[in-house]
């Protein structure tokens, strides 16, 4: 019931979830990314319990196809399940079980990998992979926006659409990027439209924020209030 790409970017190290379905809140169960191990896609009848498990699979060295076998090896629904993965040595590899809802399938080259189940069409993939190798000079976040939005224009989901996300890591233990539309009758439209929110408010910030490099983030005071005064906002830190 879902479509999505895996992807790693070789330049910035980041890996990267974009996907979407006609069910509730996608962004919940079915992308996860580890700074410096991989990004998986958990999907069809999902199990949650897959994503981490890949990535701990990853995180030992195993490839992406031997990560993803043991995980589903304890799987008795192994046969309901969609899964793919790629690495940080832009492995990738990809599962579709033989009980998901056609049409389905997946495509895999380096650094990235596609996956859906209950698609209008192989078209979908195709069309979504092409978006994405068309693009070769956008950020890695863009390239799969404009990949999902190919494969929606293919026909997407068979069954309509309710839900998108779209998750990237670089350094850190947690996203930089973790965006969510939960329901809305266009979710790819207002994915994109929360990227632009983000590029705008968020993004000029990252650097500022507590990281493995720099443990306390920005802690000069003047500095803190320089932004929120180019911003207009009449704020002061106490002193």
């Amino acid at each position: 019931m879902t479509w999505s790409i895996v992807a790693h970017d070789p330049a910035t190290g980041a890996f990267a979830v974009a996907v979407t379905t006609c069910a509730f809140a996608v962004g919940a169960s079915c992308p996860f990314v580890r700074a410096g191990v991989g990004a998986v896609s958990t999907q069809s009848m999902t199990n949650r319990y897959l994503g981490p498990a890949v990535l701990d699979g990853l995180a030992r060295g195993l490839s992406p196809a031997a990560a993803i076998e043991g995980a589903l090896a304890g799987d008795e629904g192994k046969g309901l399940r969609q899964v793919h993965a790629v690495d940080r040595h832009g492995r990738s590899a990809a599962f579709t079980g033989t009980n998901c809802v056609e049409w389905c399938g997946e495509l895999t080259s380096a650094h990235v990998a596609f996956a859906g189940n209950m698609l209008a069409g192989p078209s979908v993939l195709a069309d979504t992979y092409a978006g994405f190798v068309s693009n070769p000079d956008l950020p890695l976040a863009e390239r799969l926006l404009a990949a999902m939005d190919a494969g929606e224009a293919a026909g997407g989901d068979k069954r309509g659409r309710q839900s998108a996300a779209l998750v990237l890591t670089t350094t850190e233990d947690f996203p930089d990027i973790s965006l969510r539309v939960d329901d809305h009758p266009l979710p790819l439209v207002e994915l994109r439209r929360l990227y632009g929110i983000w590029l705008r408010d968020r993004a000029p910030g990252l650097g500022d924020q507590p990281s493995k490099a720099r443990p306390s983030g920005q802690t000069d005071l003047d500095r803190i209030e320089a932004r929120w005064i180019a911003k207009g906002l009449d704020l002061r830190l106490r002193r």
